[in-house]
């Protein structure tokens, strides 16, 4: 280790929701937190951007609550099979929307108030865990902390530095995603079925409308670029073909994410606690994987706390404590996710499934409450 490395109580690598969360929350408490992001915000994300009203009391009790952002209300979700055929929900508990470019960034700044510092347009090429201390490096530089939150999203360098088992199988899928103006209802989230995959959408602030997709790389190849993909495969369902036709476009180019991971991952690995993204990703196909990344970042902040403030509170109690809630709370709902999105991402399976949901609205109501947390 570098001897004249600068020591903080926390480092978090990566900025997204779990990241900034926990900086929040520990930094209001005086514990000194830097975290590190390889970008600079504010900056666009691929992601679904609809979030379940489960994380509200929280993020009103950290004051991180983005009322003045006017996130759109939901209230209700539709389900389309491939031939357009679909099937409306309501959702008991709810959610809102809002885009991770004004989120993030409203984060970073309350952040910023609470006193964590930042490096950002800076990656993280190694994390050693030594004589009950990690080194952080990065560049030519490294910082030391008594504790690691790894916040890092989906897939990054520092899994293939650490040895994550997922990193070696290939995943299939594609993430694609834009913002357009559209007459698309703002109570509303809606997920439409294609051949080999499915396409999210609901309203953010700002009358805008968030379009991700998720697609089977091999359907990708199969018509060469993205364009093609959309004109010959999306707007095959009626719904798709409505709001591609009629919307104004508002980025010059799709932001996209190439091999999404949904195996299984460590909630703690090395002595690193793993939260959001980093901790295990539930399928777009059942959203929600921004509240359970501000529901795991409430675990991890809190058990840090503690741990920080107790001499008589152990390392090994910390991450111990921590695997066990963060199973209790997200592994069933990871499980549920990946059982549900079997039955889509084929004409046959989808129409089958909304078929299905069509006329057993009982099997419908669970399968959303079994992707949907409680209020915490």
């Amino acid at each position: 280790m570098r001897n004249n490395a600068k020591i903080v109580d926390v480092v978090i690598i990566g900025g997204g929701l779990a990241g900034l969360l926990s900086a929040i929350k520990l930094s209001s408490t005086g514990i000194s937190v830097c975290l590190i992001e390889k970008k600079s915000y504010p900056f666009h994300r691929v992601c679904g951007e609809y979030i379940s009203n489960e994380v509200v009391p929280y993020l009103k009790s950290i004051d991180a609550f983005p009322e003045a952002l006017t996130p759109s209300k939901i209230n209700r979700f539709q389900l389309s099979a491939i031939n357009g055929k679909s099937s409306f929900l309501p959702l008991d508990l709810g959610g809102f929307g809002i885009s991770r470019y004004a989120f993030d960034y409203f984060l970073y700044e309350k952040a910023l108030q609470s006193g964590a510092t930042f490096m950002l347009n800076t990656e993280v090429s190694e994390v050693v865990f030594k004589e009950d201390m990690f080194e952080v490096s990065f560049a030519f530089e490294s910082l030391k902390a008594r504790i690691v939150i790894g916040s890092f999203g989906k897939r990054s360098k520092l899994d293939v530095s650490l040895k994550r088992s997922f990193i070696n199988k290939r995943s299939p899928y594609v993430g694609v995603k834009y913002h357009v103006r559209s007459e698309f209802p703002n109570d509303l989230v809606a997920l439409h079925n294609f051949e080999g995959g499915y396409c999210g959408v609901s309203n953010v602030e700002d009358n805008k409308t968030n379009l991700c997709y998720l697609v089977h790389r091999n359907v990708l190849k199969k018509h060469g670029n993205i364009e093609a993909l959309e004109k010959n495969v999306l707007l095959q369902n009626p719904h798709l073909k409505e709001i591609f036709s009629n919307s104004e476009f508002l980025f010059d180019k799709p932001e996209t994410i190439n091999e999404i991971s949904f195996e299984t991952k460590e909630p703690v690995l090395n002595h690193i606690l793993m939260a959001g993204d980093a901790a295990g990703m539930i399928t777009p196909l059942c959203g929600n994987g921004m509240a359970i990344a501000i529901h795991a970042s409430k675990i991890a902040s809190e058990l840090v706390e503690k741990f920080i403030n107790s001499s008589k509170y152990s390392r090994a109690q910390l991450e111990a404590d921590y695997t066990k809630q963060w199973k209790q709370t997200f592994a069933n709902r990871l499980w549920f996710g990946r059982q549900v999105q079997q039955l889509f991402g084929s004409k046959v399976a989808s129409n089958f499934a909304i078929n299905l949901l069509l006329y057993s609205k009982p099997l419908a109501q669970q399968i959303v409450k079994g992707t949907h947390g409680k209020v915490f």
